[in-house]
């Protein structure tokens, strides 16, 4: 039985060698791919074992932890596209159902994906001014029955 290296399996996992379509033919862009893949596999690994060895980080729990932020950091792109797409397009904002679709959410879903500290970042970032229709602040204790 072969012992199975888990620097590596975690570099596998995170960095997959793209694999070809049956039939499909191999063009430059597919091998480029796939040559980047295994690079960044090597790179990886090397990294993951050079963490454990200074006795930073074990292998596959820093690897789940950057995956959790990643997603963290992906779904508050997503709460702050949306609250762009219906606080500060003008004249009229994205319909509920674009963005729902868009976001892979449902529309209610969309509704109340973003909170006012979402629109206040976008404002923020792009200096833009939201649409002055919004509803209060929940948490400023403003908000209607």
């Amino acid at each position: 039985m072969t012992r199975r290296d888990i620097f590596t399996d975690v570099a596998a996992i995170l960095y997959p060698i793209p694999q070809p379509e049956p039939g499909e033919e191999h063009d430059d862009g597919f091998l480029a791919a796939r040559d980047e893949a295994a690079e960044d596999q090597e790179r990886t690994a090397e990294n993951l074992r050079i963490a454990w060895d200074a006795g930073d980080q074990d292998p596959l729990i820093g690897a789940l932890a950057a995956a959790r932020l990643a997603k963290e950091e992906a779904e508050q792109r997503i709460r702050e596209l949306i609250a762009y797409g219906r606080e500060f397009v003008q004249p009229r904002p994205y319909t509920l159902g674009d963005l729902a679709a868009a976001a892979g959410m449902s529309i209610s879903g969309v509704r109340t994906a973003y909170s006012h500290r979402d629109v206040a970042q976008v404002a923020n970032v792009t200096r833009a001014k939201p649409r002055e229709w919004r509803a209060p602040d929940p948490e400023d204790g403003q908000a209607t029955a």
